[in-house]
């Protein structure tokens, strides 16, 4: 019990700080780095951690099940990166909460959950926070100060849309492949990261292939960049450990939690301008996550 409350303590803080540094990092002026390199660069450092060769080997038929979680989480990373690149911090990481009631939904389709009425009211009203979020902000888009003219509003929120899917689907997948097993979460991500790597690989060969074999894989790499990528990796395994111990519901609240970090820094960081709207939508959120832990 003690082991489920400090990872989801812990993965509310590496939600809301991996959020943050990737806003901070691709705001920054001059060289930026390669996004799809990074993404390749956490799978390494997840597998690098807790590599066990003979164990792989020997269990590859094992290991063959975590090829379509990777696949999903490669793509789900990958989109991450653009959501935040074109949204403020503070609106994507209420937006992303969708993930909660796709993960529901999932989890009820393929791990045949029951959810109470309440608890599916919880989640109605969760999205009525994130839209409410969303209209705020649609309608004021074109006088913020938060989005430059590089930024894409649409294609910021497509790729958050579709990332929340994708989380849904693969968190509950892995978790019905982790909790369904004997093998060691340490064992569950290298076997994942086999794959993300290999996806990652491809993804960037396919997006920055000519422009990486010009400028070098670790192009616009600086400190805070690779402060992203340790963060990343290390938010993998221990969304492994929360979802081993507790389950993708508890883990989307958990990680929810970081609204209010996240905004309240994106205020001094990004000029963020948290107004009525943007605070009735995230209290809905925060009253919900307060409901569900209740129950």
């Amino acid at each position: 019990i003690k082991l489920k409350y400090i990872s989801l303590a812990i993965l509310v803080v590496q939600n809301a700080s991996l959020i943050l540094s990737i806003r901070y990092v691709r705001t920054l002026p001059g060289d930026r780095f390669f996004t799809t390199s990074a993404v390749v660069m956490a799978e390494v450092l997840k597998e690098f951690i807790v590599l066990q060769y003979n164990s792989i080997v020997i269990q590859y038929k094992d290991t063959l099940k975590l090829a379509v979680p990777a696949l999903i989480y490669t793509l789900q990373n990958n989109l991450q990166y653009v959501a935040i690149s074109n949204l403020p911090a503070a609106t994507f990481q209420v937006t992303y909460q969708l993930k909660i009631l796709t993960t529901a939904l999932f989890s009820v389709l393929m791990l045949r959950k029951s959810l109470s009425r309440i608890q599916w009211l919880s989640l109605l009203l969760l999205f009525a926070g994130v839209a409410i979020v969303q209209l705020e902000q649609e309608g004021k888009q074109k006088e913020t100060t938060v989005t430059g003219p590089s930024q894409n509003y649409a294609k910021g929120l497509v790729a958050v849309i579709v990332s929340c899917l994708s989380s849904g689907f693969a968190g509950v997948y892995f978790e019905k492949i982790l909790k369904g097993s004997s093998a060691s979460v340490w064992m569950r991500n290298i076997q994942l990261g086999i794959f993300g790597t290999l996806l990652g690989l491809l993804g960037m060969w396919w997006n920055d292939g000519l422009a990486i074999a010009e400028k070098g894989f670790l192009f616009g790499y600086t400190p805070m960049v690779w402060g992203v990528i340790f963060n990343q990796a290390f938010g993998g395994l221990l969304v492994a450990v929360v979802v081993k111990y507790a389950d993708n519901i508890l883990k989307g609240f958990a990680t929810s939690f970081s609204i209010i970090v996240s905004t309240v820094v994106s205020v001094y960081l990004f000029g963020f301008h948290v107004d009525l709207l943007f605070t009735l939508g995230a209290g809905l959120i925060s009253g919900v996550l307060q409901r569900w832990l209740s129950i």
